[in-house]
């Protein structure tokens, strides 16, 4: 398959064996293998769970049915492995594939601050963009060496619950050290298993995707407050993160707020979890024609100072409203600190909704 394709071997034996195949030359046969490494990956955020959904059940309903029938016993046994901090593989993690796909764009993580192992973490990620492109690469990977920057950490990126009732897919991200964003999840990490945990939660969600539109930066955040109340349950401290350049990759359609094209969106996000967003990026063959692709953009993650937080069992709304401040602020000055660094001008506003 094209995964173990990619994790097997080194990078620089893959290139080789491709070079001797097809008289390539090297720029070519690695831009041809990032475009690749992408192309997967946006497949499986977009039809991997329904793929692998229709053909269990399809399988049972042919000979092989037995096949099926054992996955299915062992999702039963499973099913709440994702909430208990799920399967990470430092195998998958280190994957070839991953280099690959950080080179396409390129995707770079800055660190700012030392984190103590001593303590847990709640990162915000911002913005979301389409897909959050930087943030799987940066922590769900070991492409841009999230280990090396932050020994002793381990994270956590959370996305949607529903993605882990999806057969494979839920052990596809699992192996990526990807858990649901639900309280369980989260409370079980920050709790029950020790310190150095980073929990990275895309805190403006769907709704933020909506809004998302190339030269724009802008995060959905003012009314976003309960992870700061989750960080105060458990002590965790918070860590802004802004993305420079999540937003560049993909061009959307964005419809007004009234419109037909907004009310089907938000009713999709409202009952289902997710916003459907009509995008395109570039073309498999050719940058000038439409496609899935996303555009090959610079994305700089750069993660902030940690704001330390205090263990309140019960934190009342006046002490979630007053942390939630620090770290709106904490996210505004990180954004001005580093906007010009990374192509910005200094005129450029973070916009808070």
């Amino acid at each position: 398959t094209l995964f173990l394709f990619f994790s097997l071997g080194t990078g620089s034996s893959i290139l080789s064996a491709l070079q001797d195949l097809f008289w390539l030359s090297k720029s070519k046969v690695e831009k041809q293998l990032q475009i690749i490494s992408v192309l997967q990956w946006v497949l499986t955020f977009l039809i991997m769970g329904v793929a692998c959904t229709l053909i269990l059940m399809y399988i049972l309903c042919t000979d092989c049915w037995a096949i099926a029938a054992l996955y299915l016993a062992w999702l039963v046994f499973d099913w709440n492995t994702p909430k208990k901090g799920g399967r990470r593989s430092q195998w998958v993690r280190n994957w070839a594939i991953w280099r690959y796909f950080r080179d396409y764009f390129p995707i770079r993580l800055v660190k700012t601050h030392n984190l103590l192992t001593t303590r847990n973490y709640i990162f915000g990620y911002h913005p979301h963009g389409i897909m959050g492109l930087g943030a799987f690469c940066n922590f769900s990977t070991e492409a841009t060496g999230v280990s090396q920057k932050f020994p002793g950490i381990r994270p956590y990126l959370a996305t949607l619950a529903g993605n882990f009732r999806m057969p494979i897919l839920r052990d596809y991200l699992m192996s990526g050290g990807i858990c649901p964003v639900n309280r369980d999840s989260i409370d079980y990490i920050l709790s029950k298993n020790g310190s150095g945990n980073a929990i990275i939660i895309v805190v403006g969600g769907a709704a933020e995707s909506l809004n998302c539109t190339a030269g724009k930066n802008s995060v959905t955040l003012k009314n976003r407050k309960g992870f700061v109340k989750l960080a105060l349950r458990h002590g965790a401290d918070l860590v802004p993160v802004y993305s420079f350049g999540e937003n560049e990759v993909y061009k959307q359609v964005i419809f007004e707020e009234g419109s037909w094209g907004r009310w089907v969106q938000k009713k999709f996000q409202k009952h289902i979890g997710f916003a459907p967003c009509i995008f395109h990026g570039r073309g498999l063959f050719s940058s000038n024609t439409w496609g899935l692709l996303p555009y090959s953009k610079p994305i700089t993650t750069v993660v902030g100072e940690p704001i330390t937080i205090p263990k309140i069992d019960n934190p009342s709304q006046k002490e979630v409203d007053f942390y939630h401040s620090i770290y709106v602020d904490s996210l505004i000055k990180l954004f001005d600190k580093y906007k010009s660094k990374f192509g910005l001008p200094e005129t450029e506003v973070l916009e808070v909704n």
